[in-house]
């Protein structure tokens, strides 16, 4: 896996893999696309029943699974205080640092929703965990 610039990957102590900075990303910056294969919906329903879910919805027809062909972003975890944020531009499915994020510091962003089940827990230890990971 070619992971993107300035990220790594390790254990996470949200849940198992994480994705962590290696250098400095500024607020409002760039951090890294998400990559993987680019798949229909129904497609990504489909694959929503395994174990690990590394999809991502691009724009409600078309999804990217980043279990294949990613480049370490389908690490990054959920916190319901995040430190990211995710936009989607053009067909990019992009992850903007929220905050200036410092090198070793986990890369999170606030899932909202999700093909997870909406009683799947959240993990994530903030101060303000609304306790799943979907909010609902």
């Amino acid at each position: 896996m070619n992971l993107a610039r300035g990220l790594s990957i390790r254990k996470s102590p949200i849940n198992g893999k994480g994705c962590f900075a290696t250098i400095s990303f500024h607020r409002r910056r760039k951090i890294a696309e998400y990559i993987g294969e680019r798949i229909p919906d129904l497609e990504a329903q489909r694959r929503a029943h395994r174990a690990k879910l590394r999809i991502c919805d691009i724009d409600g027809r078309w999804s990217i699974d980043g279990s294949r062909g990613g480049n370490g972003t389908h690490y990054i975890n959920h916190s319901c205080a995040p430190n990211a944020y995710m936009r989607t531009l053009h067909g990019h499915v992009l992850f903007f640092a929220l905050r200036d994020i410092g090198p070793g510091e986990e890369i999170t962003i606030d899932y909202e929703d999700t093909l997870h089940s909406d009683r799947k827990r959240c993990r994530c230890g903030a101060a303000s965990c609304r306790g799943t990971i979907n909010r609902v």
